[in-house]
């Protein structure tokens, strides 16, 4: 499953894990990314992949509203 969230496009951020003794290597911090089904006003289910500040997104401005600016953003749903 991708790590990228569909409503607010946050992907993995990348840095350095540093021990005590100051080593640095590589690490990634991942995106809170969960498939969730959504049921339209029309009756229609779409699947998102959606973080947890996406679902924040969803709950504010409704599932209608977020669906139509990933449709103008050309998303296929």
């Amino acid at each position: 499953m991708s790590f990228i969230c569909d409503v607010t496009g946050a992907k993995p951020s990348f840095g350095n894990a540093v021990s005590h003794s100051h080593r640095r290597t590589r690490r990634r911090w991942n995106p809170n990314v969960q498939r969730r089904h959504f049921r339209l006003s029309d009756g229609r289910t779409i699947r998102l992949n959606v973080s947890t500040k996406g679902l924040k997104v969803i709950d504010r401005d409704g599932i209608d509203s977020v669906v139509a600016r990933l449709r103008a953003r050309g998303m296929k749903l």
